[in-house]
């Protein structure tokens, strides 16, 4: 009886020491969190560089993690308890847990270089490129670290991952062929994204398709709205095996082209430096029109017009309608005012007789 007494007191001892291990790697864990965040506060308050500060944030919770699970591991030790699959079950758990933390910390180690390089490397780059790349990157890498985890989790628990790959590479096939227009929708806008072509607000015309501002580049499909203020929805496969015309590219700046004709009876000559003068007084005194010298050609003979054009550029696509339009107005004011004609469509109809038929009557004029 006093030896059963005895043996009680010892596990209720060890029980209590195991409780007590436990109870300080928690409290430690604890005074550790509050110690890198004190730390990291102070660090960013007194000096100018946050990679300290942002490095310690991101590590503080792997550490608690950690802390936490040594803590349970130690003292779960050393309880008296005896057993090969006792021993067995504590080492798979303890390996499980730090699995866990291994995980855990990759990931907060991932988001904290790809946050810390969008937030002060890329705005320094000359190309958009890794500001719309990395997130997708950040998005697969986190997923391979989960995935990786959890293999070796079930790899440690004694269940066989050969037959699961496997099975997994079959099932990925059948997905992937499930999924072939999302990934390939995906893909096409990994694509759009990295090559920095279109960008957002800019306008864009499908080669036989819609045309518009783009509000949005999506992993999926691309959204713009239309001058009549409608949401077009693009997939961006269709995006990328389409011709795109980018009418801010490579400068906001667009050329318009007036097109004119005068008569046959004008001074050409004449017709060509009025025009010239008037497109050049239009663009001096317009807030629509780049600085660009106008150019003036002519093109053809019409039917009834000997055809001309102006060629003159604009700040951006919305003002090359109002400069268009400013071109034409003071171009008819100024022919009108020199008397140089603009032909309506004109036919000239011959009239001739023929032997053994009556003559035809001419109009009067």
């Amino acid at each position: 009886m006093e030896f059963q007494q005895i043996f009680t007191d010892l596990i209720a001892w060890e029980s209590l020491i195991a409780v007590a291990i436990f109870a300080a790697f928690l409290i430690g864990a604890f005074i550790l969190r509050l110690v890198i965040k004190t730390t990291a506060s102070h660090i960013k308050k007194n000096s100018p560089n946050h990679i300290v500060p942002e490095m310690l944030k991101a590590a503080r919770g792997p550490a608690l993690l950690f802390a936490i699970i040594l803590g349970l591991y130690l003292s779960i030790l050393s309880l008296p308890i005896e057993g090969l699959e006792w021993r067995q079950g504590v080492t798979k758990a303890w390996t499980i847990g730090v699995v866990i933390s291994l995980v855990q910390a990759a990931v907060s180690g991932t988001r904290f270089f790809i946050n810390w390089y969008l937030k002060v490397v890329a705005p320094k780059t000359a190309t958009p490129l890794d500001d719309k790349l990395l997130p997708q990157i950040r998005r697969i890498v986190l997923i391979v670290l989960y995935a990786v985890g959890i293999l070796i989790i079930l790899d440690t628990l004694g269940v066989s991952i050969s037959p699961l790959l496997g099975g997994l590479g079959i099932t990925g096939l059948a997905v992937a062929l499930a999924l072939q227009p999302t990934l390939g929708n995906f893909f096409a806008g990994t694509y759009v994204t990295a090559d920095g072509a279109i960008n957002i607000g800019d306008f864009i015309e499908l080669n036989g398709g819609p045309a518009g501002n783009v509000i949005e580049v999506g992993w999926r499909s691309t959204k713009i709205r239309t001058i009549y203020n409608n949401l077009v929805v693009i997939p961006n496969s269709v995006l990328a095996d389409t011709i795109v015309t980018n009418y801010q590219s490579p400068n906001d700046a667009m050329s318009v082209i007036v097109g004119c004709g005068v008569s046959y009876d004008s001074d050409l000559a004449q017709v060509e430096s009025i025009a010239l003068e008037t497109a050049r007084s239009v663009i001096s005194s317009s807030s629509y029109a780049a600085d660009f010298d106008p150019i003036v050609n002519f093109k053809s003979f019409g039917d009834s017009n000997v055809d001309f054009y102006i060629f003159a550029r604009a700040t951006d696509r919305g003002a090359s309608f109002k400069l268009t339009s400013e071109i034409i107005k003071a171009i008819h004011a100024e022919f009108t005012t020199q008397g140089i004609e603009i032909n309506y469509p004109v036919r000239k109809l011959i009239y001739e007789s023929l032997d053994g038929l009556p003559e035809i009557p001419r109009p009067k004029e």
